[in-house]
């Protein structure tokens, strides 16, 4: 049996926000491991306790940079210690900068960006200069360069914590309908563009949880196997753009509007500042506090 730990519990818990004890209770059940742990308090709370996919849990912001010709787009991530550093100049500057190099010079990845010029100094010489002047810590975290089938739109909200970038194809105007489009994703976070990109993996947690909520109402089993199925499908609607309703007008989907517009989204890509970084516990007091609760 592993070990479980205040510090275990306390994530649970700020994943979830499901009772303390109740978290303890999953962490055993589930051995420790925490993505089965969460699994457990789903079937018992509902998706209250899947809030984790949406946290943010590091500082910084997310740049983009799109070609005038709407062709070519970069967005990048670069994560700080504090909001603070996330509004100085030399930070903005610098992710600005190296948004435009993704563009232009199409780096393979994070290091190899890392290894291009900025003048006569490499973009981590830069960084680390950077990290001596602010005296705070800064890294970058991850970016895409996006080729477009039609041409791209974007858009970052709060502050820069959430960006996305659509690549959009026809809707006979001055590109409203794709910035439209870009904040409905920003709002309602889909995962994908339909059903096909779903991973595999996120189906299957969906349906175990599905089937332990299923089997709890001592129905039939091919009743039980309905009511998963459609679960499964819920859930595929809600997190797929084209079947979500459209956040100015629920009244249609994302699809509706597009086809009476003569539109089509090839893809996007949605960057939410921090998503899966777990900040460093710097509050002593409330983790002791965590503890003696156990």
């Amino acid at each position: 049996m592993a070990e479980i730990t205040a510090s275990m519990v306390k994530e649970l818990r700020e994943r979830t926000d499901a009772p303390m004890m109740d978290c303890k209770k999953a962490l055993n059940e589930a051995d420790g491991d925490m993505q089965k742990a969460e699994e457990i308090l789903r079937v018992k709370f509902g998706n209250k306790a899947a809030k984790s996919a949406g946290r943010v849990a590091a500082e910084g912001i997310v740049g983009v940079h799109i070609t005038a010709d709407g062709k070519t787009g970069c967005m990048i991530e670069v994560n700080c210690e504090t909001d603070f550093v996330a509004k100085n100049d030399d930070f903005l500057a610098l992710v600005k900068n190296l948004a435009e190099m993704v563009v232009t010079q199409n780096p393979a990845d994070v290091a190899a960006l890392s290894a291009m010029k900025i003048g006569d100094k490499t973009v981590e010489e830069v960084r680390t200069e950077l990290v001596g002047k602010i005296g705070e810590n800064m890294s970058i975290r991850r970016f895409v360069r996006v080729s477009a089938q039609g041409k791209l739109a974007s858009y970052i909200h709060g502050g820069a914590k959430i960006g996305v970038l659509v690549d959009m194809t026809g809707g006979n105007d001055d590109g409203a309908l794709a910035k439209d489009i870009a904040m409905h994703i920003a709002a309602s976070k889909p995962k994908a563009l339909d059903t096909s990109g779903v991973s595999q993996e996120l189906i299957e947690s969906e349906r175990r949880v599905a089937s332990q909520k299923a089997a709890e109402s001592g129905k039939p089993a091919e009743i039980v196997a309905k009511m998963v199925e459609g679960s499964v499908q819920k859930f595929l609607k809600e997190v797929t753009l084209l079947s979500q309703p459209f956040v100015k007008d629920d009244k249609q989907t994302v699809e509706q509007l597009l086809k009476a517009r003569g539109a089509q989204v090839h893809g996007f890509t949605l960057y939410i500042v921090g998503e899966g970084i777990e900040k460093k516990v710097s509050d002593f007091a409330a983790e002791v506090a965590a503890a003696a609760k156990v």
